[in-house]
């Protein structure tokens, strides 16, 4: 009488279960990084746009809320003439940007007068705050 022999199966590694585990942890990595950011800001409702590039740089803060008062930083800041001055002293030589975090029912002139001032101490990197949509 003949016994039947098993032959042994060979050994393979299945891929799928690593494929899934690999997205995994790229989702709970880039969900990790996320939670990392701030900004050191004070709160204005911001005003919403498409568009949007979020790059982390290091940056100078300017927050012009609704009754027109100003903050470097959260600091208060009287005028834009003083904004200049405090952001050349915190450039010390360096190519320097600006977000400007304007509430939404801010007038825009004052806007563009912050801007225009910034422009004209040589500051080109300028940003306007939005929410995205």
């Amino acid at each position: 009488m003949k016994i039947a022999r098993n032959t042994p199966k060979k050994a393979h590694i299945e891929i799928i279960p690593m494929i899934d585990t690999m997205f995994f942890l790229l989702v709970f990595f880039m969900i990790a990084t996320l939670s990392m950011t701030s900004q050191n800001s004070l709160p204005v409702n911001l005003p919403h746009a498409n568009g949007i590039q979020t790059e982390k740089q290091q940056v100078h803060i300017l927050t012009l809320t609704k009754d027109n008062k100003l903050f470097y930083d959260q600091e208060p800041i009287a005028s834009p003439a003083e904004v200049v001055q405090c952001l050349s002293q915190q450039s010390n030589g360096q190519q320097t940007s600006v977000i400007i975090n304007a509430d939404r029912n801010t007038e825009h002139g004052h806007v563009i007068e912050l801007m225009d001032t910034i422009r004209q101490a040589g500051i080109t990197k300028i940003a306007v705050a939005v929410n995205p949509s």
